[in-house]
């Protein structure tokens, strides 16, 4: 292909990647919906948020299945379906809104959704990067930028148009997101597709002389299985699920949490007013998550995966330290987009890190199993605050940080366990370890 024609389809696919992400993302702004489903349905804070939890959980699960799948069905395919499910939860989870049903609503919004935004999540991501090799952090984190920001999407502009124009009425606002969502996410799924030539070619046959055992490279493993059991993925794992829960049960609950603060620094402002103030936050912080996914992926070309990671961490539990005191709602405010900004760096951060520790070949799986961290963070993180909520109604923000603040030393204990060095299976060959110092040896294989 052209190489201007290639660059303007790269621009064209990532567009859509970036757009596919914003609309997936809207499930950040579950805290728009947290109170309102919470009133006018009788369900305790618990068993509301469980929708929130198993969506997150099943967007964690399907997204290392996407993982495996992407390499045989093509990106076009998976956002297709992952977008159909995502359109399809909406609607269920209004037909359970009019049965007043909670099971329907589970299954709707949290299993069907999930699964949904999980498919389509992995796919613009590993599309992009093929898309833009020589820039991946800035390509993937622009476009996991569009999940982040999705939230802002949502919560300042479909959710409280249509609650609006529907008085209220949320089982008729979950049934036009679910006819929006369709009717803009199908068309963009099918701009998706890999690059020309990305499958690699296959070198021409070299007449050579039989190698010594001692002399020959290892090949590169067909299966990401050893990588997945290895120690350095179990570390990365942990660590990105410590970064996760920290930031995702501060997500499930922002605008609630945001609402106590400003009722006890201003007692005169009624329900509607706390919602918008809620909402409001919602809609600023997901631009900070956004605007993180670039920000930190930018960083972490310059000074490395790790040293990011352990940044994210460390300045993270001085925030929660000073959120569990804080009474001024401006500044508890900008602390929580803090906490974004960081939250959308690890998602910007890992899928380079991925790459640089276990290579492009088997990238789609990794990325997709690593993922899985996301599905444990969100059974753990939202469930916790939502008893609190129920059981410690008045100490439930200052428990709810304390918490963080120890999942967040964890994942920094941990990142000094990690490096940003490729992982190689097998032991490195001699032309192998002159050319991590720059020595350029003979090819065992070139004939003298």
């Amino acid at each position: 292909m052209n190489p201007g024609r290639a660059r303007i389809s790269g621009l064209i696919v990532g567009a859509c990647c970036t757009f596919l992400q914003m609309c997936l993302g809207t499930v950040y702004a579950w805290s728009f919906f947290q109170t309102m489903l919470s009133r006018q349905y009788g369900w305790s804070h618990t068993q509301t948020v469980l929708s929130f939890s198993l969506a997150i959980f099943f967007i964690g699960i399907s997204a290392g299945l996407a993982g495996r799948l992407l390499p045989r069905t093509g990106p076009r395919r998976l956002a297709l379906a992952g977008s159909i499910l995502f359109a399809s939860g909406y609607v269920i989870a209004s037909l359970a809104l009019q049965l007043n049903y909670i099971p329907l609503f589970y299954l709707g919004y949290g299993v069907i959704g999930g699964i949904g935004i999980g498919l389509g999540y992995v796919t613009p991501v590993v599309t992009v990067a093929k898309w833009f090799p020589d820039k991946r952090g800035l390509a993937t984190g622009t476009v996991v930028m569009g999940f982040g920001v999705g939230a802002l999407l949502l919560s300042k502009v479909l959710a409280p148009f249509l609650v609006a124009s529907l008085e209220g009425d949320l089982a008729a606002v979950f049934l036009w997101l679910g006819v929006i969502f369709a009717v803009t996410l199908v068309p963009c799924s099918l701009m998706l597709r890999n690059p020309d030539g990305d499958a690699p070619p296959v070198p021409a046959p070299v007449r050579t002389r039989p190698a010594t055992p001692s002399a020959r490279l290892p090949s590169a493993p067909e299966s990401a299985f050893p990588y997945l059991l290895s120690g350095r993925f179990a570390v990365m794992w942990i660590v990105f699920f410590f970064n996760i829960a920290a930031g995702i049960s501060v997500i499930s609950f922002q605008s609630e949490l945001l609402q106590e603060v400003w009722g006890v620094a201003d007692p005169s402002l009624g329900p509607a007013a706390l919602a918008a103030h809620g909402a409001t936050l919602i809609a600023v912080s997901s631009i900070f998550n956004g605007l993180g996914r670039i920000f930190w992926a930018w960083l972490s070309d310059r000074f490395g995966r790790v040293t990011i990671f352990r940044v994210l961490l460390a300045s993270q539990m001085v925030v929660f330290g000073v959120l569990m005191s804080e009474t001024n709602p401006w500044i508890f405010s900008a602390l929580v987009c803090y906490v974004l900004l960081c939250f959308g760096g690890g998602f910007a951060t890992m899928p380079s890190f991925v790459l640089d520790v276990f290579g492009s070949a088997n990238m789609s799986r990794i990325y997709g199993t690593i993922l899985t961290a996301w599905a444990a963070a969100g059974i753990c993180g939202p469930l916790f605050v939502g008893y609190l909520k129920d059981v410690y109604p008045d100490r439930a923000v200052m428990y709810c940080f304390l918490i963080g603040i120890f999942m967040l030393g964890a994942g920094y204990i941990f990142s000094f366990l990690l490096d940003d060095e490729r992982m190689r299976l097998g032991r490195p060959t001699l032309p192998q370890t002159l050319a991590r110092f720059g020595v350029r040896g003979p090819h065992p294989t070139t004939p003298p």
